[in-house]
């Protein structure tokens, strides 16, 4: 045991001397930096500003399943992912990109209009950097458990790329089985998927309470 504690921290002793936004989008931004650390000589970096993101595992079982024997479910959604051409499975997620929004309600929101469901019980399940070397994105899943499907009138209407989304439930161990045969790929639902898997083994006991600390980006868009 080296003694040594495993956390994040941020590191905010880099002095950036030189800055310019090379575009800008309504998602994202590209940076050019010039960092300069003590000792060292400066380094350019090129940086993806984009906004954080939520994401979320529905999860119900028991009485609640679909399943004959009771066992537990998660909902997907298939998108399709212009970058990379492909139709994809997965969990219910969006940008943070209502000003003021908090996570929870962001989650919450996203849930509803791409699945028609809400959640009574919400913790959250992991938190992760989209890719680090390049990008602010951070994402973080909540698990959803005491799920109901919305009413008529409590639903929003899918519009734009969103009209394709048409939910379905999985049982857990099916898509457990999808992302370690490389047949699922969004990097949200790979992490939420084992992390859920890994917090049901446990009985859920020391999941995160909703609103817990999060590790952000202080540059993220």
């Amino acid at each position: 045991m080296s003694g040594t504690r495993i956390e994040d921290v941020h590191d905010m002793s880099r002095d950036v001397v030189e800055h310019a936004s090379v575009w800008s989008g309504p998602i994202f931004t590209v940076e050019d930096d010039v960092v300069l650390s003590q000792g060292a000589a400066p380094v350019r970096r090129q940086t993806v500003a984009h906004h954080d993101a939520v994401s979320i595992v529905a999860l119900r079982e028991g009485e609640d399943s679909g399943q004959p024997d009771g066992s537990a479910e998660i909902l997907l959604v298939r998108q399709y992912r212009h970058p990379v051409r492909a139709m994809l499975w997965e969990i219910p997620a969006g940008l943070l990109d209502v000003p003021g929004e908090p996570p929870l309600l962001a989650a919450q929101r996203e849930l509803a209009e791409e699945t028609d469901h809400a959640a009574r019980l919400w913790h959250v399940l992991v938190d992760t950097y989209a890719s680090p070397g390049f990008t602010t994105e951070g994402a973080r899943c909540f698990l959803a458990r005491g799920l109901r499907l919305l009413e008529d009138d409590e639903r929003v209407p899918r519009t734009e790329e969103e009209a394709e989304i048409r939910p379905a439930w999985f049982p857990l161990e099916e898509v457990v089985e999808a992302v370690m045969s490389g047949a699922v790929h969004n990097p949200s639902t790979v992490v939420g998927v084992l992390a859920a898997q890994l917090a049901r083994a446990r009985g859920y006991a020391g999941l995160r309470e909703a609103g817990a600390h999060w590790l952000r980006s202080p540059r993220s868009l």
